[in-house]
């Protein structure tokens, strides 16, 4: 495969999943704002902001839909839910020619809704914000959409070369938006496990769990009794969440062997070890293991092995040099 091909796939599964999880924590905490005191929703979303890689040009100034606004709309912001579908859809674009027509329509549905005319007009983003239209309306739409981009893709696409790229992209950026959430939550949950709780603490468990798409199916597994103890080991290290840490870099090992096989270059190697040792750890490791460590350095290791796999990818299939691929 073309090392542009890859890179295009790669990128477009990445910007919409950061859109799909950045709209689902606004979507989450908007929800959460009727539950909340002056102190806990500063506590709140200076974690959603922390969570989201703390954008660059955002800050929390007090007001909840303005923050909304900036993190949804703001196109000088690159992390926005709308700057993310652009970047995803001008991706897609770029690689026309090797994903379906369905994935097509329905990429290109989403971008022509949220970037038409009335939508970025600074009356429309007033009414979406200020109440007299809800913005999880919006979000709720957003999310659909790219969840049936999603099954779209898996239902439509050869899962060939191509659509194994797309989901590298899809579990590589999961895998690091999870630690970051589960980093954000850290001091509210496990970072100081003797102190009294409060009663809207287990309505921030709950976001948390929501936030991942993971209360539903928390409770089949351990019923509605909220621990962070047990949340932590559900979003870590539960083997069939699709959400959960171990999940995502199972499925990132899984595409990455395939494209290895398909490529057969000698030089993955080093990205074969990379991606192993992080599925190892995962998957041989002990919630109570994480917890007597230090758990913010646990989940920042594995951000820092997912930008390692990252680079690596970037060096065998994508800024190569001709001698590399010949050597290969």
């Amino acid at each position: 495969m073309l090392s542009r091909v890859a890179d295009s796939l790669y990128w477009m599964s990445r910007y919409l999943e950061r859109a799909e999880h950045a709209t689902r924590l606004l979507d989450v905490n908007l929800n959460l704002m009727l539950d909340e005191s002056a102190a806990s929703a500063d506590r709140r979303w200076l974690r959603v902001l922390q969570a989201l890689g703390n954008p660059k040009g955002v800050a929390w100034e007090g007001d909840p839909y303005a923050l909304t606004r900036a993190l949804t709309f703001d196109t000088t912001n690159k992390a926005s839910i709308i700057s993310c579908i652009i970047s995803a859809r001008e991706n897609s674009r770029h690689v026309r020619e090797q994903i379906s027509t369905e994935q097509w329509h329905q990429l290109n549905s989403l971008y022509l809704h949220v970037t038409r005319p009335e939508m970025q007009s600074d009356q429309q983003e007033q009414r979406l914000i200020a109440g007299t239209e809800q913005p999880t309306e919006f979000l709720q739409r957003v999310m659909e959409a790219v969840h049936q981009f999603q099954g779209v893709t898996d239902s439509t696409m050869s899962h060939g070369e191509g659509w194994q790229f797309i989901q590298v992209g899809r579990y590589i950026e999961r895998a690091a938006a999870t630690a970051m959430l589960l980093e954000a939550y850290h001091e509210d949950l496990w970072g100081y496990p003797d102190r009294v709780l409060e009663g809207n603490e287990y309505l921030d468990w709950m976001g948390l769990l929501r936030s991942a798409t993971a209360f539903e199916a928390y409770c089949k597994v351990y019923t509605a009794d909220l621990t962070p103890d047990r949340i932590l080991e559900f979003l870590l290290l539960d083997e069939k969440f699709p959400h959960s840490l171990r999940f995502s870099i199972d499925s990132l090992q899984c595409a990455l062997e395939e494209i290895q096989g398909d490529s057969g270059k000698s030089r993955a190697e080093a990205l074969r070890r990379l991606a192993g040792r992080l599925q190892a750890s995962l998957n041989y490791s002990s919630v109570d293991e994480v917890l007597n460590q230090d758990v913010v350095a646990y989940l920042r290791g594995i951000k820092v092995q997912c930008r390692a796999i990252h680079e690596t990818i970037y060096e065998l299939y994508v800024d190569y040099s001709i001698q590399a691929a010949l050597a290969g």
